[in-house]
């Protein structure tokens, strides 16, 4: 079974940091600072993760998810979507890779 994304392919994927940037941090009427202080980060880490400079790894989506009460899946699937269609624009870093045929898998 295949899963469906209602996400249009051709549109590049929200980075999580901007989901903070723009809705998270407003909401709770939170600085970069206090927000980097409440995860245990330093606040250059929070800034270059909330202007897209920085990706969101397993140990900051852990955080994120626990000063939140969200799931650090939520946020690493976010930047798995993102990291992936990233790949799949440049076509020619997989063009020298030709498929396994059925037939030699089967052995």
């Amino acid at each position: 079974m295949t899963e469906k994304s209602l996400r249009d392919p051709k549109r590049r994927p929200t980075h999580p940091g901007a989901i903070l940037r723009e809705d998270v941090l407003p909401a709770l009427e939170m600085t970069q600072t206090e927000f980097a202080q409440r995860l245990g980060v330093s606040r250059l880490t929070v800034s270059e993760l909330l202007h897209e400079k920085r990706s969101m790894s397993s140990e900051m989506a852990a955080r994120v998810g626990k000063l939140l009460n969200t799931t650090p899946e939520s946020w690493l699937r976010m930047q798995q979507a993102l990291d992936l269609w990233e790949v799949q624009q440049r076509p020619d870093l997989l063009a020298g890779i030709k498929p396994i045929k059925a037939d030699l898998m089967a052995a």
